[in-house]
């Protein structure tokens, strides 16, 4: 490989589990339409909790997919993984028997991990004794099991790691993806995030922090990012795995192509564990981070699949730092947050948001931002309130930040002819 050269990257496959569709056109088409995946809370009893709703997938069954001896062996974050890499990979056509095995690899991201079993487990250690703890304990917990056993199924032995950034996580491991191939340690790269953290220890840690809505009678308009009356984020799960490829690799085989990654930056806020920069600086250095590392002008940006989690504060941090980077141009932005429908499912937002900006290029439409009603001043930008707009995404931003201060951005982009 020339040093100087990166190679071109490009999206090949795409899989989604979230709690408005497990199908990524069918997601799709549902965004559009403006619905909702947030409804009153079904995976355990919550009747003593002040939050009684989220986004959970209270209707999984996993079993066409992973024989049921295995799913005993597997947390519910891994299974969501495995749904959707399986119908990513499938999505690409790619037959991983005829890959060189160590050019693969799979770089999966997620912020809590097996808190399922971490809750099952520690239940039976109090009021059974020690004896009782499942041999299966670790490999299900631990956070690296979900890429690990992706790893395992379809034989892929390159880079292989799980990066854990909170809600940046999954767009972490993405920008960590893209660069293995950029730089020929990898052709094919099998990436995103997952998250199954709706459990009683996970909902009750969040709800007394003061992070969640707690607009109970009407479920589905809780999340509303950059509204005025938006009080906190809402709780989903779920799982978006994205097959990334070198370009050359991708045509070869005559691979359907989503869209071109075109650029990816981070950073740290440095500042408090869970609150944002409220001045977004540490968001705005990500977002010219990707935009330097892709040679891009900000206005060459059309669409950003915002963070947008509905929170008070991190809402306007994000404003601010859009305003930053993109100047005069930010106006010109569509901006939407898909999480007003899905609600905020953590450390695999970012694969699933990847997913959501890809088909809106494809498509050449915006997904609106559901449930802005009020605009909250310190908000002014243009947030797509409500109904979808058609555009030339021609390039799009999709935006995670975490708590720890931790920032991420992605670029992609429709396929440029020629060299960069």
């Amino acid at each position: 490989m020339n040093l100087g050269m990166k190679r071109r990257v490009v999206v090949t496959g795409l899989g989604v589990v979230t709690p408005l569709s497990s199908e990524v056109d069918d997601l799709f088409s549902r965004l559009l339409a403006g619905e909702s995946g947030v409804h009153p809370l079904r995976l355990f009893d919550c009747s003593d909790f002040k939050v009684k709703f989220a986004g959970d997938v209270y209707d999984w069954d996993p079993g066409k997919y992973i024989e049921r001896k295995e799913l005993k062996r597997l947390d519910r974050f891994t299974q969501f993984a495995l749904v959707a890499g399986i119908d990513a990979v499938s999505d690409s056509g790619l037959d991983f028997s005829k890959e060189e095995s160590f050019r693969c690899g799979v770089i999966l991201g997620s912020g809590i991990g097996g808190l399922n079993e971490i809750e099952t487990q520690m239940d039976r250690l109090l009021h059974k004794g020690p004896d009782r703890v499942s041999a299966f304990t670790i490999p299900k917990l631990m956070l690296n099991a979900a890429g690990g056993n992706l790893s395992i199924r379809y034989g892929i032995r390159g880079p292989n790691y799980t990066v854990a950034t909170a809600c940046a996580s999954a767009t972490n491991a993405i920008g960590d993806a893209f660069k293995t191939i950029q730089y020929d340690d990898a052709d094919v790269m099998v990436t995103g995030g997952t998250e199954a953290a709706i459990t009683p220890m996970g909902v009750s840690g969040f709800q007394n922090m003061k992070a969640l809505s707690l607009r109970s009678g009407d479920p589905a308009r809780a999340s509303r990012p950059f509204d005025a009356d938006r009080d906190g984020f809402v709780m989903s799960e779920g799982a978006g795995i994205v097959v990334l490829e070198e370009l050359e690799h991708a045509k070869a085989r005559g691979a359907r192509i989503y869209a071109e990654m075109l650029g990816f930056g981070a950073s740290g806020d440095a500042g408090h564990i869970t609150q944002p920069d409220v001045r977004g600086h540490g968001a705005a250095k990500a977002m010219a981070n990707a935009l330097c590392d892709g040679q891009l002008n900000p206005d060459q940006l059309v669409y950003i699949n915002a963070h947008g989690t509905s929170t008070v504060m991190g809402d306007k941090s994000e404003t601010r730092a859009l305003k930053q980077v993109f100047g005069d141009h930010a106006r010109s932005l569509s901006i939407s947050s898909t999480k007003s429908q899905l609600g905020h499912s953590l450390g695999a937002s970012g694969g699933i948001e990847l997913a959501v900006t890809a088909k809106a290029i494809e498509r050449g439409v915006a997904p609106p931002t559901i449930n802005l009603e009020t605009p909250d001043p310190d908000c002014d930008l243009d947030y797509t309130p409500n109904q979808p707009r058609e555009r030339n995404i021609t390039m799009a931003m999709s935006n995670s930040f975490g708590f720890g201060g931790h920032n991420a951005s992605v670029i992609v982009g429709q396929l440029r002819n020629g060299t960069p």
